[in-house]
């Protein structure tokens, strides 16, 4: 979607009968990400670094949903304009004018991380004298699938030492490696990460019977009920996959069902190629990175030869290293996301894709 024109000084208002020109109309609103439909038509979205972006003209915009966990981001022609984080179960139902005349982008991320709940969207609606503009999609999609690297973690957090709720409220999905890459390719992109989950085994072998792989087909990390039925419009040309520091950064204990280290990595190495295997019956087109740390690269390397032998030329192993990790609980920082971004684009530009990378902003 191309970049338009800033917006002039706008004014955040509650909206109400009065300030209301015309009957509002929705606003053809495109989903980043998956949520499940409710019967009133609004989404609910738990999945992390999911936006909603939609087109009109005027000089006014309505905004509705419903926040009881997530901080969320409104912006408007790129610009930010509103922070909204200091969750409710109230719905939000804002009006935002002072527009200039002309056609406008609205755009509301969500920015953290929500492993229950999530948030609900109601709908973009016009306001004042505003019309409703045709979507218009991105040509280029980019899949990111991990853990709490992919997330952004913490990556705003000004020290390593933070509480749960800290962790939560200086994650800023939005500013991790994953949006960083799509916006300098101009591309539309999903997260499906979930922090602490590994291929077989999570942080400090919590939560044995899930893992990131079996939460990876809902429509929501905490709703197994709700299964992705597939969406024919989501065909992404890159899919970047980072898996693997949850299954090694911690010792195994007693009772884990891998008696040793070897066991672990042999476990890895057969499901994270069932895996890939998997997402290839869905993706075919798509070129697929696999990252790894130095603590694990070699495990990596040998999945992306196994199933590059079935698949020739198909994933592209990648080691980052090199990190501060200076964001909470030793995770990467708004910097690391931005060294990693360079080193991904920089693979990206290799691919036979076709693409080059804006500079980065």
């Amino acid at each position: 979607m191309t970049n338009l024109p800033r917006a002039g000084y706008l004014t955040f208002a509650l909206l109400t009968l009065a300030a209301a020109t015309q009957a509002p109309r929705p606003i053809p609103a495109y989903l980043g990400g998956r949520a499940v439909q409710q019967a009133d038509g609004s989404l609910s979205i738990g999945w992390p670094g999911a936006y909603l972006e939609g087109r009109f003209t005027g000089t006014a915009v309505r905004v509705r949903f419903q926040t009881s966990t997530d901080h969320l981001r409104l912006l408007i022609d790129g610009e930010e304009k509103r922070r909204f984080d200091h969750p409710s179960p109230d719905p939000v139902d804002a009006v935002i004018d002072g527009l200039r005349p002309g056609a406008h982008v609205v755009r509301l991320e969500k920015v953290t991380e929500s492993q229950e709940g999530g948030f609900r969207f109601i709908g973009f609606y016009t306001a004042a004298n505003a019309k409703p503009l045709p979507l218009r999609p991105r040509a280029r999609q980019i899949e990111f699938i991990g853990d709490s690297y992919t997330v952004g973690y913490g990556n705003t957090s000004p020290t390593t030492t933070c509480t749960r709720q800290e962790v939560h409220d200086t994650t800023d999905s939005q500013r991790a490696f994953g949006p960083l890459v799509a916006r300098r390719y101009d591309a539309d992109y999903r997260l499906n990460a979930y922090s602490g989950f590994g291929i077989v085994r999570n942080y400090n072998g919590t939560s044995p019977t899930r893992s990131l792989p079996i939460i990876y087909p809902q429509l929501k990390p905490d709703d197994a009920t709700h299964l992705d039925p597939g969406d024919p419009k989501w065909r992404p040309q890159l899919v970047v996959v980072n898996l693997g520091t949850n299954d090694f950064s911690t010792d195994l204990h007693a009772g884990e069902k891998w008696p040793d280290l070897p066991a672990l990595q042999a476990a890895y190495r057969q499901r994270y190629v069932s895996f890939l295997t998997e997402l290839h019956a869905k993706q075919p087109q798509a070129r697929v990175i696999l990252m790894g740390k130095p603590q694990f690269y070699d495990q990596v390397a040998q999945v992306s030869a196994a199933v590059n032998a079935r698949f020739p030329g198909w994933t592209t192993p990648v080691r980052f290293d090199g990190l501060a990790y200076s964001g909470c609980n030793a995770h990467p920082s708004l910097a690391d996301d931005r060294i990693v971004a360079d080193l991904l684009a920089g693979t990206i530009d290799k691919l036979p894709l076709g693409w080059r990378a804006a500079p980065a902003r």
